[in-house]
């Protein structure tokens, strides 16, 4: 989903691929599409309001927050697609007071570890290029995809690596949480990973809230299903009555339990182009398309 831009990504330093300014009417849907545990989305979203709105009060109490909410389960969950929504739905709730900077980082941007320049690019990235942005609009949301790729969990780190590079680089990444939550209390960073085991420990020990999203079960998967059917038939009338099928969603979703949910909403993708005649008219794509694609999927997976 392309969202609107502050400036030019290639204006800021390594790391930053994009800066965006919420809310923003294209910037909806992320949120609702992600189907989560029961409270875990109001849990998500009380915590972010909390830090957000009430970060500076909370920095005079013991035990104060240090503003960092980490996400992990296995890839296809819906990790950075929830933080996309959360980011959308904060800056919704906080727009009376201002809009939100919502700024995302990959961590594979920076440069090499060679010589130490990775690391002091990360700490330079949270000691000025942030409290920068932070100073534009009450309220920031920063987006750290893969954290475990800076915050390596240091205990139990490969031989095979440099130590010293790892020490450094999760060293550097640590000083600058603690230093932009001394300076910034109104910023909010959302770290996510698919490795919960590979984050540092003290990395860990930082973290407000850490949630876990797993697979979906079955009940969700046909949740989904019905979604993407119904979306689906929309653009495809042809395809109107298959998302009202319960026996069809409910043997679909058994046929694909255990699979992530990007897989699953791929399904009636994967069936319209299972044959030419259905790639051109994919509004003739019926329930055997739809069971052929979702047994294809399994024997993949």
């Amino acid at each position: 989903m392309a969202l609107s831009s502050v400036g030019p990504a290639a204006n800021y330093p390594p790391g930053i691929v994009g800066v965006h300014a919420l809310p923003a009417d294209h910037h909806e849907g992320p949120w609702e599409s992600i189907l989560t545990p029961p409270g875990l989305k109001e849990r998500l979203l009380g915590t972010s309001l909390l830090i957000l709105r009430h970060g500076r009060a909370l920095g005079q109490l013991n035990g104060a927050p240090h503003g960092l909410v980490l996400l992990s389960g296995p890839p296809g969950t819906g990790k950075t697609t929830l933080c996309q929504g959360l980011a959308q739905k904060v800056a919704l709730a906080l727009a009376p007071r201002g809009a939100t900077t919502f700024v995302e980082i990959d961590p594979h941007a920076f440069p090499s570890d060679m010589l130490g320049e990775g690391p002091r690019a990360v700490l330079r990235l949270f000691s000025d290029t942030l409290p920068e942005l932070a100073a534009r609009r009450p309220h920031t949301i920063v987006l750290v995809d893969e954290i475990e790729a800076l915050a390596v969990r240091r205990s139990t780190a490969s031989f095979e690596t440099n130590p010293v590079d790892v020490h450094r680089a999760t060293d550097a990444l640590l000083s600058g949480l603690d230093l932009l939550r001394r300076t910034c209390p109104q910023v909010l960073v959302l770290g996510t990973t698919n490795f919960a085991a590979a984050v540092d420990e003290a990395f860990l020990d930082r973290a407000d809230l850490v949630l876990r999203l797993g697979l979906p079960d079955r009940d969700t998967i046909a949740e989904i299903l019905r979604q993407t059917l119904a979306e689906s038939a929309a653009v495809f009338p042809g395809l109107a009555g298959l998302a009202d099928d319960g026996d069809l969603v409910a043997d679909l979703a058994e046929r694909l339990d255990g699979l992530d949910g990007r897989r699953v909403r791929k399904l009636v993708l994967s069936a319209m182009g299972s044959r030419p005649e259905l790639a051109l008219d994919p509004g003739r794509v019926g329930a055997d398309d739809l069971r052929a694609a979702a047994d294809a999927e399994r024997a993949s997976a």
